[in-house]
This record gives structure tokens, C-alpha cells and sequence, in this order.
């Protein structure tokens, strides 16, 4: 999976590119699927507590998911990032994963008959 890091009007140290690039790697084991994670970090103005604003595109085969979170620190804000799009992730996987409920016709037909 690649890793994009845009940190918009100030430059991201190495330390949290690291913990970024760990943190979202950690995505990659709910989705076969996932080849990209966009992850972009600004300051909102004025400056005051909760300025960090995070948010992540994940790109997968067949599908796209974002999460955003405004928090005090930017690590703040990418743990409950990664936290909403492992829930996402989830949540998609397992909807895909139902299968529609057979109808009580369809039941009667697949039944065997074992007094034959």
C-alpha cells in the first residue's frame, strides 16, 4: 500500500511521517484491497485547543473511504481517523459478506427428501 503525506502550510517532522506510516499501514489487514491511503494535516487558524485537523482517503478496489478528525495533537487525530475507517472497513466488508436470506420457496426446493 502507498503511504501519500501532504502537510499543508508547514513542514511534518519525521517522527510523525513514521507514526503515520505505521498507523495506516495497520488498515492494510482489513482490506486485501487497499492500494493507496491519502493523508492530509493542516492548522486550523486561530490558533486554540483542538486545531490539528487530519483526514485520510483509503482507496480500495471497488471502493473509497474518508475520515476526518479535528483534535488537539495530529497523532490525536490520525488514531481517530484509522479508528473510523477500521470501522468502516468493517462495517463494508461485513455487508458485503450477508447473503440475501433464502425465501421459504426457495428452502422447500434445496430441502432433501431423505424418506426416498
Amino acid at each position: 500500500m502507498e503511504i501519500t503525506i501532504q502537510a499543508i502550510h508547514f513542514e511534518a517532522s519525521k517522527q510523525l511521517e513514521s507514526f503515520i506510516q505505521k498507523k495506516v499501514k495497520r488498515l492494510a489487514k482489513f482490506h486485501d484491497g487497499v492500494y493507496l491511503a491519502e493523508v492530509s494535516l493542516k492548522v486550523v487558524k486561530p490558533e486554540t485547543n483542538e486545531n490539528k485537523d487530519a483526514s485520510i482517503k483509503l482507496f480500495t478496489k471497488g471502493h473509497d473511504f474518508f475520515a476526518e478528525e479535528i483534535a488537539d495533537t495530529f497523532e490525536e487525530a490520525i488514531d481517530k481517523c484509522v479508528d473510523k475507517l477500521e470501522r468502516q472497513v468493517v462495517k463494508f466488508k461485513e455487508k458485503r459478506s450477508r447473503k440475501k436470506p433464502l425465501t421459504d420457496q426457495e428452502v422447500a426446493s434445496d430441502s432433501i427428501d431423505l424418506d426416498e
